[in-house]
């Protein structure tokens, strides 16, 4: 039996290894990440996102922030792509997956079918040698440290990187495409975003003046 202050322990090395592999992400900011949001900016279409696994959770987080600041996407888990789903893509339309490994077998038979029907693949991943980085027409490099996940094995930090990427995107295209504080907030009229909106009109106007 572990004692209080080994637990405790235990609990702030996880959040310090989260900490450092989100700031770890700083580095795959670089000109692939510039075309990717170039390409997400400009597209015509959608932006289907696509992952399994904590992945898998990752990409619908992913596509529900891009949509909210104003960059039109959704979640498609490669199963369902792969049982008639594929039929939702279009030739305007980007797919961008989400991988640690890029060796998903149902994800990369997704991913190949996929290409081929939209107008283009963007990955992210650890392993610029895997099969999905070679599918990829372009591809934003996860560098990790080596502790970032929990006993290299469960997908801890690198899902947290992985998120602090697709983040990035969502503002950067958000700002690329003119979509104002304005526009987001009356698209999110719900919660206490709705709620607040007013106040947060005021506070925002504020910082860009």
């Amino acid at each position: 039996m572990q004692s209080d202050s080994e637990w405790l322990d235990r609990a702030k090395e996880v959040v310090r290894s989260d900490a450092d592999a989100i700031l770890a992400a700083l580095e795959g900011i670089d000109g692939e990440f510039l075309a990717v949001a170039r390409l997400f900016a400009e597209c015509r279409g959608k932006i289907l996102v696509t992952g399994s696994g904590t992945s898998g959770n990752i990409a619908g987080r992913a596509a529900h922030l891009l949509s909210v600041g104003g960059t039109p996407a959704f979640y498609l888990p490669p199963a369902d792509g792969l049982h008639g789903g594929l039929g939702v893509l279009g030739p305007e339309d980007l797919v961008l997956a989400l991988s640690k490994g890029g060796s998903s077998d149902e994800l990369n038979e997704f991913c190949k079918r996929a290409k081929t029907l939209c107008a283009g693949l963007i990955s992210i991943t650890a392993d610029k040698a895997s099969a999905l980085a070679a599918l990829s027409d372009h591809v934003i490099h996860l560098i990790l440290p080596a502790r970032s996940d929990l006993g290299a094995v469960v997908a801890t930090g690198s899902s947290l990187a992985t998120a602090a990427i697709t983040d990035a995107l969502v503002e950067v295209c958000r700002v690329a495409r003119g979509y104002s504080w304005d526009r987001l907030l009356f698209t999110h009229p719900a919660g206490a975003v709705g709620r607040d909106a007013e106040q947060s009109l005021k506070r925002l106007h504020g910082a860009e003046g």
